[in-house]
């Protein structure tokens, strides 16, 4: 007899784990079902049909050989029996069926299996607030929602957008809305800086300074109180301090796992996270059934906290592990270390493993190091600059996390990328300090950003350097510090605004002549040496320990991070 699978969900996990499956056992016969029409599509490229750049949100449901992957597509190409607009209101363990109810005619049925996948994916999280039921106010969670926005853009209804959350999703509508149809956009914020938890400080006021260029206003502390309509539909966007006019919101404040149909059935679902849990092979407390993508807990292998990941490429690899064991096979998932990149008009940002921030609140004993270098060779034509952090133990000098910022490249991705496979293997900054990369001038420096932060993070480590924070570096300057002199070691061209600024404090000596030049430089006060990417201040430090100053500082990151805050213009 042959056996029957029934997969819940068809959009990226379920898919996947049912092709898998049919491959490697031909002989099985799979089922997939879903409650939407609309099946199997690249969910993360919404801003880009928003946007524009994808003009057909077909486009998003085709394979890579122009394929629309529908019902019919499963059931020839794939041999997989597929039910559109079907929804899964029970599973009943004991009998090993699924109760069905089909949308389009209200018809209840059970589905028999002896394998059952739950890919249920995740829903946004809409904030309880009053208003959020008003037309016009959308969570970007499907493609059905995405043309209808979309299609109010080109009827012209839309002059005003009020965005709740800077996440990846909110930022991406961000550019999404200004990029192409040029309406004013507001992005509200209830942390202190967009993309909370995936970048530090540093990095995240490059994001907002760039955001501002892009004429995005971003608006940090945000406590969204409601949403204000008028003839049920929406005007503006209340918050603690403002009053932001709106013809559309969007809701990207998160998702939470579909996890109520695993509950209901008794599987095991985790208080702490609403996510179903799994064993490595995607087991549920149930043998017989199998979770994978939005809907599941998993593991965070820096941390080793659990936790939700809402990723469609995470979907994917799930559901191949869930297809190959359901065959027979035995394969697992240990973990994630959260690899995140995204597109924000001209950035390219990513990250991998912990912030400094969140490592701070996991309790691990951390520092960071910052550090800008070209893309490629600097001498290599069109070279950009690249923005990376690196957090590390202070005990042991493992690497807990790092982030990335640079021009729309790929080069961004691919550091982060070459950490990420690193991290779940608990390297230290010694092991990525001598990194074996690829390199070529039009590629690479001889010695990759990845290294060099290292090379950093470690000098930090032994106490080769006193670092002093750039915040604090601008504070003195402010208020005037008298015990506080900064040496500005790069042309006289960029340090000629500063010693007009703050004639007597700021005092210029080449980096070539700091050592000839140490009887120019007070004994009595504090050093702080001022350079684009601290590199050279860092050489000079050095130069000055060993002329027996002590009280000597090198700002993290240097003036390069500086100007791209905005900070100096």
């Amino acid at each position: 007899m042959k056996e029957r699978i029934v997969v819940i969900g068809a959009v990226a996990a379920g898919p996947r784990a049912a092709c898998r499956v049919k491959r490697l056992n031909p002989d099985a016969e799979v089922i997939m079902i879903d409650k939407d029409d609309l099946i199997s599509y690249g969910g993360c490229g919404i801003p880009y049909y928003v946007s524009g750049d994808i003009p057909d949100e077909k486009e998003l449901r085709l394979t890579a050989f122009k394929m629309l992957k529908d019902e019919k597509f499963f059931e020839n190409a794939k041999g997989v029996h597929t039910l559109t607009k079907t929804l899964a209101t029970k599973i009943d363990r004991e009998k090993k069926v699924v109760h069905v109810k089909y949308l389009d005619s209200g018809k209840e049925d059970t589905l028999p299996y002896d394998k059952l996948v739950l890919a249920t994916g995740a829903s946004p999280f809409l904030l309880p607030i009053p208003g959020r039921d008003l037309d016009g106010v959308f969570a970007v969670s499907n493609l059905h929602s995405a043309i209808e926005i979309k299609n109010r853009l080109a009827r012209g209804e839309v002059g005003k957008v009020v965005i709740i959350g800077a996440g990846a999703i909110g930022l991406e509508m961000a550019e999404a809305f200004k990029d192409l149809w040029g309406v004013e956009v507001t992005v509200l914020e209830y942390f202190s800086q967009p993309l909370p938890r995936l970048l530090d400080p540093p990095l995240a006021r490059i994001v907002a300074q760039h955001l501002k260029e892009k004429e995005v206003k971003l608006v940090v502390n945000a406590r969204t109180k409601k949403i204000e309509g008028k003839d049920g539909k929406v005007v503006a966007v209340i918050t603690e301090d403002g009053r932001y006019k709106c013809d559309l919101v969007i809701m990207a404040t998160g998702v939470r796992p579909n996890s109520q149909l695993a509950r209901e059935a008794g599987l095991a679902v985790s208080p702490l996270t609403g996510g179903i849990i799994v064993n490595e092979r995607l087991q549920t407390s149930d043998p017989d059934i199998y979770a994978g993508g939005d809907c599941v807990e998993i593991t965070h292998l820096i941390s080793g906290k659990k936790m939700v990941l809402s990723s469609g490429a995470l979907a994917n690899r799930h559901g191949r592990i869930i297809g190959t064991n359901l065959a027979g096979g035995t394969e697992t998932f240990r973990g994630a270390v959260g690899t995140f990149v995204m597109k924000c008009f001209d950035l390219a940002i990513a990250s991998c493993g912990l912030s400094y921030e969140v490592a701070k609140l996991e309790k691990f004993k951390t520092f960071y190091a910052l550090h800008s270098q070209p893309e490629r060779a600097h001498y290599y034509p069109g070279a950009g600059p690249i923005f990376v952090e690196i957090v590390a133990d202070e005990r042991d000098r493992r690497v807990l996390g790092f982030q990335a910022i640079g021009p729309m490249t790929d080069r961004a991705m691919a550091r982060v990328n070459a950490v990420a496979k690193v991290l779940e293997f608990k390297p230290r900054l010694e092991d990525t300090a001598y990194m074996e990369l690829a390199y070529a001038p039009p590629f690479n420096s001889a010695l990759d950003p990845i290294n060099v932060i290292s090379m950093v993070a470690n000098n930090l480590a032994d106490g080769l350097f006193n670092p002093i924070e750039l915040d604090e570096v601008f504070k003195r300057l402010k208020e005037n510090d008298p015990n506080t002199i900064f040496i500005d070691v790069r042309t006289e061209g960029e340090a000629a605004p500063f010693m007009e600024k703050y004639p007597g404090r700021w005092i210029f000596i080449p980096y070539d002549q700091v050592r000839f030049n140490i009887d120019k430089i007070p004994r009595d006060k504090e050093i702080v040496l001022i350079c684009n990417t601290s590199m050279r201040a860092y050489e000079a430090a050095r130069v000055l320990y060993a002329a027996g100053y002590e009280k000597v500082y090198v700002p993290l990151g240097g003036m390069n991070f500086v100007r791209r805050w905005g900070w100096l213009d």
